[in-house]
């Protein structure tokens, strides 16, 4: 498992989304509950008391343009229906949503189909894929809803099917096509609009392990050639912590901690965040960020520059091989320094857990 340092968000960057007090709670009257003291009731309590069950609580945050943001959680976390929410696949109960400066809570029906059509595409652990039309006339399909023509959208199909490594296959069906190749054409389908942003619910769940790796990597690839901004919905850690540039861990439909892969492997919020993190091999996910110290009086400043995002593992080589500590740089300011015992720390900790 491997981990990139986060990319730098401006402070002055408008979100592209942008997430304020969201609830969802099922059952009768659930409008009612926000605001009393039966809110702050367990999923349980609430059950019994009222039968309503909260599926997403009080929920804020931002993703900035550009961002793979991850939500994470167990089984009956909330993350699915927070991603529905998103678009009000599902209608919430109270709370906001903008996207790209728009309230798409209060959106109407007209806008909403405009936003879902064009602006944002969502990819499904289920692809969903139309048996009877071939590759090419599924990943064509949104464009067809559009209106656009027959050789325009089959053109536009073409391009992305080549982006995403489906050249030869266009005259397939999804039966001839294992489950990778299909959720290729899911993925496929969700670019061909060019929507500004793509929601993916647990979209390689169902795939066997080696081919979840290939689509991983096929959505890293294709997010550093795109740029895309993406909300990954998984419940696996270690695809969290390779795809996110921050990560938001739910539990009952609460926020537990949001921050980047290093940060919540670093400094967990809690004994939950703590439980999940645990078996994680720090030096595959920390930077030098949490491993370095101050220059001792008299050490030598003759080392290597490394970035403080650079990964503890990435660094080992460069610390082994020189005999001066490297310099732990953020621009051209000196942070601290890291030597071969400072990384060895780290990675013999792990080997005593």
């Amino acid at each position: 498992m491997t981990a990139t340092p986060a990319r730098p968000r401006s402070t002055t960057q408008v979100p592209a989304l942008s997430v304020d007090g969201l609830w969802k709670i099922f059952g009768p009257r659930a409008d009612k509950i926000i605001g009393t003291p039966d809110a702050e009731l367990s999923r349980a309590e609430l059950k019994t008391k009222s039968g309503c069950v909260v599926g997403v609580k009080d929920v804020s945050f931002e993703v900035a343009p550009g961002e793979v943001f991850v939500v994470m959680g167990l089984s009956g976390s909330g993350k699915s229906t927070l991603v529905r929410l998103l678009t009000r696949l599902i209608e919430p109960t109270a709370g906001t949503v903008t996207l790209n400066g728009m309230d798409i809570t209060s959106a109407s029906a007209s806008e909403l189909r405009d936003v879902r059509r064009k602006q944002v595409s969502m990819v499904f652990q289920h692809f969903g894929l139309l048996p009877h039309r071939q590759v090419i006339d599924n990943v064509a399909y949104g464009l067809e809803v559009r209106g656009v023509g027959k050789k325009e959208r089959r053109e536009k199909a073409g391009e992305i099917i080549e982006l995403v490594g489906l050249t030869g296959y266009e005259n397939s069906y999804p039966d001839q096509l294992s489950g990778g190749m299909q959720q290729r054409v899911g993925l496929a389908r969700a670019l061909a609009g060019d929507p500004e942003m793509l929601l993916f619910d647990e979209p390689f769940s169902a795939l066997d392990p080696l081919i979840r790796r290939d689509m991983q990597n096929e959505v890293i690839r294709l997010h550093h050639e795109l740029g895309k901004t993406m909300v990954f919905i998984t419940h696996d850690l270690a695809e969290a912590l390779k795809l996110g540039d921050r990560i938001m861990i739910l539990r009952d439909g609460a926020i537990v901690q949001i921050g980047t892969p290093d940060e919540v492997v670093a400094k967990p919020a809690d004994d939950y965040v703590k439980d999940f993190v645990s078996e994680v091999p720090k030096a595959h996910v920390l930077t030098l960020k949490w491993v370095m110290r101050d220059p001792r009086p008299g050490e030598s400043m003759d080392g290597p520059a490394l970035p403080v995002g650079t990964i503890v593992r990435h660094a080992a080589r460069a610390a082994i091989a020189s005999e001066a500590p490297i310099r732990v740089m953020e621009g051209d300011t000196l942070l601290g320094v890291v030597d071969e015992e400072d990384i060895m720390r780290v990675v013999v900790a792990e080997e005593q857990l």
